[in-house]
């Protein structure tokens, strides 16, 4: 009745080549926990227990992009692109392209839930309160 949550660990924000990094920002900082969750990961898998993941990240047409979220997004890009926009690795935070993926050291294995979100929360808008009641699941540990 447990599952680890694994926290947007996505390209756009802790690979090497990701938007977080092209924007000049030190990724040392969201990719200091790679290791660490890896091996929580691999001993939580090993014990049996539930494994889940979440991305951030909008619909193609950023019909569920908040005007003022993509406003801001602007603000803190590099040369004014924010969300939406054509970024090192597609275009940034659009579900699909290659920035919005998980990164490959942590990597969902087949099978394990992936709760795609438009938003930092990981209940908003999505179906995660949905799938822990179906898993029975009743405690979370986040990463």
């Amino acid at each position: 009745n447990t599952a680890l949550i694994v926290i947007d660990m996505q390209t756009d924000f802790c690979g090497v080549g990701g938007y977080v990094d092209k924007m000049g920002y030190d990724i040392s900082l969201t990719r200091k926990p790679i290791e660490p969750i890896r091996k929580v990961m691999d001993a939580m898998r090993k014990a049996g227990y539930h494994i889940m993941h979440t991305r951030e990240g909008h619909r193609p047409d950023l019909s569920d992009l908040p005007a003022n979220k993509r406003w801001r997004s602007c603000q803190i890009g590099t040369e004014g692109k924010g969300i939406g926009d054509k970024g090192p690795c597609g275009r940034i935070l659009v579900r699909g392209e290659e920035g919005w993926n998980i990164i490959p050291e942590l990597a969902p294995l087949e099978g394990e839930t992936i709760i795609d979100k438009p938003g930092k929360g990981s209940f908003y808008a999505t179906d995660l309160d949905m799938v822990l009641k179906m898993k029975g699941i009743q405690n979370i540990i986040l990463c």
